[in-house]
């Protein structure tokens, strides 16, 4: 007997779109699997969080599921080789989040053998304690795969640290063209569900739902068949973000996270149904992150979702569905609303990408001055006051952003989609937090600086006090400091101190 929908009360968010989708394009065809390219390009960086360190060196070879760069802090996870092959470049390449920015990148030739490392899968992950079980995750290279890509052992250790009420497994994808985790859940739905049950596990969770949207009746169907009494599967509107992490938890819950807070400060975790489909298959097959689904689509002869070894070229899969170059085109790694327009299609595929989307419809239009009229308030679902952070973004104030809350801003982009003056308001914020990022970072250094300077300052008034003659510290008052030990001034105490040292390198002489 399954567990459908019943008496839970679903909530609204504030703002929000009804967006035409274009997801019949893609989410009703097969997923093709990639052919292996010439070149894997694997950044050390595909999350939230600290890049991997390389563990192997050029020339060497590697074989599929090799561990190549092992995780360097507690958010960060370890990168392995997408296909066995050779090391022939431990170089950089662009940032898929910040193209200015180059990250150290590790580049495979493929040997065409696609040759596996050995194995080590795990046959009931429900009999491993839970600890173990986020290491294995961890060790697997599991990221968020619907959003930024936060490692997904922390916000499993999160949940064992502190009580979890509700585990939410994410399968809204509400951002128009994509599809790939429609496709994920109607072809993989038993990976999915198995996989809902092992991370339930592994923070303890004590109610567990899986959400899809109501226009994606084929995966609800899929996943209803095989989830019991344990799970519930819910069909949310489709609104556009209601997908957001914190838009979803206010549908299904009623409860908004703090400003500045995460959903397990609400006794919530949450994960994507890729990540759910991906942990089960590193724990009971032994395989690491390798691939993903991505859904390629727009301006294409044959748009479609593919299955894509991590370090591909975004020029490879657009190879697979007939793209042709044109001039007014962009492509966008991503949706409309929230990619970015890549300049460089040699661009590899990461942990997070979930779209490469072909289009002429980019907003080139001049921007205009604000007209006051609203629009972006009303559309914004995180409450915000967008034409107010827009004008103190520019402005560089970097203060006021903050007290405006910038980093509650999940760059839906609504308000960009409604402004009349077609101002670019996501690309404002976007940059203002990293005006932020780099200011926090200056002002860290600079209060490092300022307490070892006064520390210093300490030691060298500390020295002066006890050679002043007029003052008399007694070990009393400071058992660091002895009273007199024949020593009648500073350069009598230093001499000596030099006369001790030429002792020291004699005896090293005489050895």
């Amino acid at each position: 007997m399954t567990f459908e929908q019943i008496n839970r009360e679903l909530y609204q968010f504030p703002g929000g779109l009804n967006l035409r989708t274009y997801k019949e394009l893609t989410n009703s065809k097969e997923s093709l699997i990639t052919p292996l390219p010439d070149k894997i390009v694997l950044p050390l960086q595909q999350h939230i969080g600290n890049p991997s360190e390389p563990l192997v060196k050029k020339g060497e070879s590697v074989l599929k599921g090799q561990k190549i760069a092992q995780a360097s802090g507690y958010v960060s996870v370890p990168v392995h080789a997408s296909t066995s092959g050779r090391i022939i470049d431990i170089s950089t390449c662009p940032s898929a989040q910040d193209q200015s920015v180059q990250i150290p990148c590790i580049i495979i030739e493929p040997d065409g053998n696609d040759a596996w490392f050995e194995l080590d899968p795990v046959d009931d992950f429900l009999s491993i304690d839970p600890e173990k079980l986020q290491n294995l995750i961890c060790e697997a290279g599991i990221v968020g795969m619907g959003g930024a890509g936060f490692p997904a052992h922390v916000k499993l250790c999160e949940g064992t640290a502190t009580a979890v009420d509700t585990l939410i497994i994410n399968g809204v994808e509400c951002e128009p063209y994509i599809s790939c985790d429609d496709r994920v859940i109607r072809e993989k739905a038993d990976y999915i569900v198995s996989g809902t049950r092992m991370l339930q596990h592994a923070i303890q969770a004590k109610h567990c739902v899986i959400a899809v949207e109501e226009d994606m009746p084929e995966a609800f169907d899929a996943l209803n068949t095989l989830i019991d009494d344990d799970i519930e599967l819910v069909k949310v509107p489709a609104r556009y973000p209601a997908g957001g992490e914190k838009q979803l938890i206010k549908v299904l819950t009623g409860k908004e996270v703090p400003s500045g807070g995460l959903p397990i400060h609400i006794g919530i975790v949450m994960h994507n149904v890729g990540t759910a489909a991906a942990a089960f298959r590193s724990v009971t097959r032994g395989e690491p992150l390798l691939s993903r689904y991505v859904t390629v689509s727009g301006n294409v002869e044959d748009p479609r979702n593919l299955q894509v070894l991590l370090g591909t070229s975004v020029s490879h899969c657009l190879e697979q569905v007939g793209y042709q170059q044109r001039d007014n085109e962009i492509v966008i790694m991503g949706g409309p609303m929230m990619g970015e327009h890549i300049h460089d299609i040699s661009m590899p595929v990461i942990k997070t990408t979930n779209s490469i989307l072909v289009t002429s419809e980019f907003n080139r239009a001049r921007e205009m001055p604000c007209i006051g009229c609203g629009d972006c308030v009303d559309v914004c679902p995180a409450k915000l006051l967008p034409q107010e952070l827009f004008a103190y973004s520019r402005a560089k104030d970097l203060n006021q952003v903050r007290a405006l809350h910038l980093f509650d801003c999940i760059e839906c982009g609504c308000c960009a989609y409604v402004c009349p003056s077609n101002i670019h308001l996501v690309q404002s914020y976007r940059q203002a937090k990293k005006d932020v990022a780099v200011y926090e970072k200056k002002h860290a250094e600079y209060e490092h600086a300022r307490h070892r300077f006064e520390a210093r300052s300490e030691r060298l008034n500390f020295v002066d006090d006890r050679f002043d003659k007029n003052k008399t510290i007694s070990s009393e008052e400071n058992p660091l400091v002895f009273e007199d030990k024949g020593i009648e001034d500073k350069q009598s105490y230093i001499q000596a101190a030099v006369e001790r040292i030429k002792q020291k390198r004699n005896k090293k002489k005489i050895k």
